[in-house]
């Protein structure tokens, strides 16, 4: 069953509408809810009513002098001593029904049911005015009733009378019921008998009776004196009550139906006007491509979940307009690269190209123009070797450098290069302030480099003769500072942005007379970045240029 309900549901389709899913998951849920609601309300209501009946039965019981039930138990059918009694002797009547000193009065009606209506009208049907009129009793009760009116009660109340002894007396002639007792078995009555007391408790049993119908009795201990002990039962049809509760829950469904429905139509408003922020997302969202990633979502609705929505939804348009702009700029870049690489091998292998054909028509013979081509074939190939080792050391720093690095002490490996820098200064001044005993992670042979790149740099940017070059280091906090400054033609203020960009010159004549390639600014750069270093640079053109390297190093 189960199975075959979850295969109902999975062919139903879900509404697509985000609208319609909440309207249909809302109204289910408040279906749920109200269906449980109906049931706790009967379950409740049933408890109450029944409880309630109950609790009046047992006072109606008691309402009622024991005699009667005493002198109904013993049928003057069975009770000879009964029957031949006079009707006005209710001593010797109380007697023969085990009655101490009981005193009933055969012809007074209030006492055998005190608020009994003694009016000849009963308005009970099969009632009557004396037992002398009543056409439902038997000759012999009538004989032994006398004049006493029978026990006047609903008509779909019984009462019966049970004996320790098995005897079970229904009392629906004297009751005038419409349905005969229901009866237990004895053992159950028997039960009841060590239970039940004369006190009125509202505990009630529900009992099914011969013809199927279902009845709510409360039992009494009469307290009968001797051995024989009585129990009172009193029952009555649930059938009225259950009446009264099913149209209370008939109320209660038409009521929720009606809710139901206004819920519905007033919802449905609720739900548009919520879910416009949402609507104006995805429109906004249509409007965006590649070329149009600047649009954003609003972030002011009036909903703190569509507001975070769009919040994040901002956050990632924005990287992908960051993420997309540097594709652009990497994609250019990768051109002009590709460009300035092939323009740069263009030129020696076009000098290389231009000797051997010198050569081939016939310069070879001649000693001096073979030693000429070959010198200049040989600074072409130098100079192809050099670009080609850069090119390759540029792509390794641009991947995953592996740096040899161990804790040197700067300084002492810049007295070590000062041989070799003095040779490349020529006749230039060059000042050295070195602070010893700075020590850091470095990988000295990439260090070395880029001191040299920077020195470099400076010799071709300053005049050979009046040209001064300074280099100093030091220790500020946890960072060792390089500087290279040199009072050359310096660096005007559009080219500092790019002075680190490849095959970037600033001064193209002086640096392609030294052959440079515009690559050793770019490999300084990748090489101090992956000493997680910085590197920058000032200048003010015609007076000097400062280039400034900072290396992470260990406390003193």
């Amino acid at each position: 069953m189960i199975a075959r309900t979850r295969g109902f549901f999975s062919k139903l389709q879900a509404p697509r509408s985000l609208r319609k899913q909440l309207l249909a998951t809302s109204l289910l849920i408040l279906s749920v809810l109200l269906i449980l609601i109906g049931v706790l309300q009967y379950a409740l209501m049933r408890n109450f009513i029944y409880s309630n009946r109950a609790e009046a039965m047992e006072t109606q019981m008691r309402s009622v002098p024991r005699e009667f039930y005493y002198i109904n138990l013993n049928n003057p059918l069975n009770n000879p001593a009964v029957e031949n009694n006079s009707a006005g002797d209710s001593t010797q009547r109380g007697a023969a029904n085990g009655t101490s000193g009981g005193t009933y009065a055969p012809g007074n009606t209030a006492s055998m049911n005190p608020g009994q209506n003694s009016s000849p009208q009963s308005g009970t049907p099969g009632g009557a005015d004396n037992a002398g009129n009543n056409t439902n009793m038997s000759p012999d009760n009538k004989r032994f009733y006398g004049d006493r009116r029978p026990l006047l009660l609903d008509a779909h109340t019984t009462i019966a009378i049970y004996s320790s002894d098995g005897t079970f007396k229904d009392l629906q002639e004297e009751t005038l019921s419409a349905s005969a007792a229901p009866r237990m078995s004895n053992g159950e009555y028997n039960s009841l008998l060590k239970q039940a007391s004369d006190k009125a408790t509202g505990k009630y049993r529900l009992i099914t009776a011969a013809d199927g119908n279902e009845h709510l009795a409360v039992f009494m201990n009469l307290g009968r004196p001797g051995a024989t002990k009585l129990l009172l039962q009193m029952s009555v049809e649930t059938g009225p009550l259950r009446d009264v509760i099913m149209q209370q829950l008939l109320i209660f469904g038409a009521l929720s139906v009606v809710a139901l429905l206004a819920g519905l139509f007033l919802y449905l408003p609720a739900l548009r006007k919520t879910l416009i922020p949402l609507s104006k997302m995805g429109e906004s969202a249509q409007s965006i491509d590649a070329g149009n990633l600047d649009v954003r979502f609003p972030v002011d609705q009036g909903q703190l979940e569509v507001d975070k929505l769009s919040q994040s939804f901002n956050g990632m348009l924005e990287r992908l307009e960051i993420s997309f702009h540097n594709e652009r700029e990497a994609k250019e870049q990768m051109r002009r690269f590709a460009a300035d690489a092939s323009h740069e091998l263009r030129t020696p292998l076009t000098s290389i190209y231009g000797f051997l054909e010198v050569l081939l028509r016939g310069a070879a013979d001649n000693r001096d123009q073979l030693y000429s081509a070959l010198n200049s074939m040989h600074g072409e190939a130098k100079r192809i070797n050099k670009l080609v080792e850069d090119l390759l050391l540029l792509a390794r720093m641009d991947g995953a450098p592996q740096l040899r690095v161990k804790n040197l002490l700067l300084g002492e490996m810049i007295d070590e290069m000062q041989p070799q820098l003095l040779v490349l200064a020529g006749k230039r001044k060059v000042n050295f302030d070195i602070s010893y005993g700075v020590r850091g992670p470095v990988d000295a042979d990439k260090i070395k480099q880029v001191i040299l790149n920077l020195f470099h740099n400076a010799v071709q940017h300053t005049d050979a003769e009046s040209g001064a070059v300074q280099v100093s280091l030091h220790a500020r906090g946890t960072w060792a500072v390089l500087t290279v400054k040199d009072n050359g033609s310096g660096i005007a203020a559009g080219h500092l942005p790019h002075v680190f960009d490849r095959f970037y010159r600033s001064d193209s004549s002086r640096t392609r007379k030294y052959g440079g390639s515009g690559l050793g600014l770019s490999i300084t750069k990748s090489i101090v970045e992956a000493h997680q270093g910085e590197i920058t640079v000032t200048s003010t053109p015609g007076e000097f240029t400062i280039f400034q390297v900072s290396l992470p190093c260990l406390p003193d």
